[in-house]
C-alpha cells in the first residue's frame, strides 16, 4: 500500500493568483511535478528489499544479544560445577526452545511475506495474525530484558548496570526495525494509519509487560539465573531461525539480507564488549 503523491487538484490547477510566490496550490506546474516526482522516487524504492535488511540485522542483533548478553553469562555463572558448566546453559536453551515451539503451535499466527497461516485453525483476519506472529517474537526479548536487570537488581556481581543497559539499547535498536517489519506488511493490507501504528504498538506491548514481570519474580528468577538467561537465549533463537531468517531470504536472491544481518551482529556484538 503506497501512500498517494497525486496530482495537484483541480483547484489548484486553477489557482492562478501567485502574489509573486511560487507555492504547491498556486503554482500548477511546480505543483504537478513534485508531486510526480515523489511518486517515482517512491515507487523506485524497493521496499522489498528494505524488509529483507530489515529483518537481517533485527536477526544480527538477537543473535549477538543472546550469545554475549545471555549464553555466556548463563554459562560462566554456573562455572562452580566444574565440567558440567554448560549444562544449566544446555537445559535453560532447549526449554526456551521448546517454549517458543509450544506458542507456535497453539497461537494462529501468520508470518509476514507468507499466505498460510500457522497454529490452530482460526478465523481472525490476515492483518491480526500477522500482528500476533510479530507478538510471538517479542515475548522472549521482553523476558531477556527482565532476567538481565532481575540478576542486578538482586546485586549478581556478574551482572552490572552496564551490560543491563547494553542488552536493553541492543534490544530497542532492533526494535527499530521490527516496527518497520510490521508495519509495512499491515498498510500494504490496505489498512489504515491509524490501525498500523495501533497494531505496532499492541505487537510490542509484551516487551515492557514481560520484563516487569520477570523482574517483580526476581525471587524465582535468581536462584536459577543461569537457566532462565538461557531459556531467553533459546527463545530469542528460536525467532531469529523460524521466522527472520526465512523473512530475510524470501523472494529473489539478494545478499542484503546477510550483509545486515553482519551489520546488526556487528554492532551489538560492539555495544556488549565494548560497553558491558
Amino acid at each position: 500500500m503506497k501512500p498517494d503523491f497525486g496530482e495537484t487538484s483541480n483547484n489548484s490547477r486553477k489557482g492562478g493568483e501567485t502574489n509573486g510566490n511560487l507555492s504547491w496550490n498556486h503554482d500548477p506546474f511546480l505543483g504537478n511535478n513534485i508531486g510526480r516526482g515523489l511518486r517515482v522516487l517512491y515507487e523506485k524504492i524497493p521496499w522489498d528489499l528494505v524488509q529483507r535488511s530489515l529483518a537481517g540485522f533485527a536477526a544480527g542483533v538477537m543473535v549477538a544479544a543472546s550469545i554475549w548478553s545471555l549464553l555466556i553469562p548463563a554459562i560462566e555463572q554456573s562455572e562452580g560445577t566444574g565440567k558440567l558448566s554448560f549444562l544449566p546453559a544446555f537445559i535453560g536453551f532447549w526449554v526456551g526452545v521448546l517454549f517458543l515451539l509450544l506458542l507456535d503451535h497453539l497461537i494462529p499466527h501468520l508470518h509476514v511475506g507468507s499466505n498460510q497461516a500457522e497454529g490452530p485453525k482460526s478465523r481472525l483476519g490476515r492483518t491480526t495474525m500477522m500482528v500476533l506472529a510479530v507478538t510471538l517474537h517479542n515475548i522472549p526479548e521482553g523476558m531477556a530484558v527482565g532476567v538481565v536487570y532481575a540478576g542486578f537488581l538482586a546485586g549478581n556481581a556478574q551482572i552490572t548496570a552496564a551490560s543491563a543497559l547494553v542488552l536493553s539499547l541492543g534490544i530497542a535498536i532492533q526494535n527499530f526495525p521490527e516496527g518497520a517489519i510490521i508495519s509495512m506488511p499491515l498498510r500494504a493490507e490496505g489498512e489504515s494509519k491509524d490501525k498500523t501504528f495501533l497494531g505496532g504498538v499492541l505487537s510490542g506491548v509484551v516487551e515492557p509487560v514481560g520484563a516487569m514481570l520477570t523482574i517483580l519474580a526476581a525471587q524465582l528468577v535468581i536462584p536459577a539465573l543461569p537457566y532462565f538467561l538461557s531459556f531467553a537465549a533459546g527463545a530469542m533463537l528460536y525467532v531469529v531461525v523460524e521466522e527472520l531468517i526465512p523473512e530475510m531470504s524470501q523472494g529473489k536472491h539478494s545478499d542484503i539480507g546477510t550483509v545486515f544481518f553482519a551489520v546488526g551482529f556487528s554492532v551489538m556484538m560492539t555495544l556488549d564488549v565494548a560497553l558491558g
